[in-house]
């Protein structure tokens, strides 16, 4: 029984001995956590218990963006060793299910995800994990990076629904922690310039300051004017809607050029309206995603080629101690944070 931070119910966290199974399997391996991100779906759970049908019923462990070190491998793996720094892939399918076998596997519906009621997450001293869903980290990628390549490999996943071509115009709609990591990825995917609209300016400062990036405050101008001013009235190439707000939804036609390509990456809490003839109209392609799948290794490449630098989105680093403080952090400063972390105890 380890300390770990569990959310008893709505509203409610502790931090408190906790048990859960840790037997290790024959491919299977042990880590210790020592840095974990607190992803919005964690703070979702924590003030609202349940995200769609996914209903916190029972006490549950939260944290599923985790870096750490390999301690114990089993019988079977290889490709792994004791010491090895790894980040891991929190969803973990069944391999012989008809989604697995097209390479689809995040949307397979057997698919165990952590803190996704029922299933535990990694806020706590160490876990047990597949080692076909564990990564070695390159020796330049730290325990704060690796940390982050769950919420990247999700830009990931939207950079390569949307089939950039190089010297593709992209927009963004929603500068949170999703919508900066794939304005990143488009940017890193062939994108010549990504415009990136939100009505936090603070957000939009930090994400402004990459080479690449033009920002649009939508209290001072339309996201579909900057957008046609911007292209001389074309409209983008790629547009990656990463808000899950009902307007910006309904009007995503606006910004996209005639053939041009629509991600929703955002999910809306309640199901919403959507123009379909503003989509025919232009002949656009519409695009979904949900996680990622076959992504974590070309995400760990391009943070340890340094291609993408994910480390100005770091806003926090707080120690295990304080875990229900930076969940409040995340709360109340989710209009000027991106990503708080918390950083685990060396035994």
């Amino acid at each position: 029984m380890a300390t770990a931070l569990v959310l008893e119910e709505k509203g409610k966290l502790s931090l408190r001995d906790f048990p859960v199974p840790l037997d290790l399997g024959p491919q299977d391996v042990r880590v210790a956590i020592r840095t974990v991100g607190v992803c919005g779906s964690d703070v979702h759970y924590y003030t609202h218990g349940k995200i769609g049908h996914f209903v916190v019923r029972e006490p549950m462990i939260l944290g599923h963006e985790a870096a750490g070190v390999v301690t114990e491998i089993g019988a079977g793996v290889t490709g792994l060793s004791v010491g090895d720094r790894v980040c891991m892939e929190p969803g973990v399918p069944n391999p012989t299910s008809r989604a697995s076998k097209l390479g689809i596997y995040n949307v397979d519906p057997a698919v165990t995800f952590w803190a996704t009621p029922p299933v535990h997450g990694c806020l706590t001293p160490e876990v047990v994990h597949p080692a076909a869903f564990t990564y070695k980290l390159p020796k330049n990628v730290s325990f704060a990076e690796g940390a982050m390549v769950e919420p990247f490999a999700i830009g990931m996943q939207s950079a390569l629904r949307a089939r950039i071509q190089p010297g593709d115009i992209g927009v963004v709609t929603g500068a949170g922690p999703i919508g900066m990591m794939t304005a990143l990825a488009a940017l890193a995917g062939g994108c010549a310039k990504v415009y990136v609209a939100d009505l936090a300016q603070p957000k939009l400062d930090i994400i402004g300051k990459y080479d690449g990036i033009e920002t649009i405050n939508i209290t001072e101008q339309p996201t579909a004017q900057a957008i046609a001013e911007a292209t001389d009235g074309w409209g983008a190439d790629v547009v990656f809607e990463c808000s899950g707000s009902a307007p910006a939804i309904f009007d995503i036609a606006s910004l996209a050029r005639p053939g041009g390509a629509v991600v929703l990456v955002g999910m809306p809490v309640d199901p919403v309206p959507v123009d379909i003839v503003a989509l025919q109209a232009k002949e656009l392609r519409v695009e979904t995603v949900f996680r990622y799948a076959n992504i974590y290794d070309r995400a760990i490449a391009l943070i340890g080629a340094g291609k993408v630098d994910l480390k100005p989105l770091i806003s926090a680093t707080l120690p295990f101690a304080d875990s229900i403080a930076a969940f409040d952090r995340a709360v109340e400063a989710r209009n000027t944070d991106v990503k708080i972390q918390i950083e685990m105890p060396v035994a």
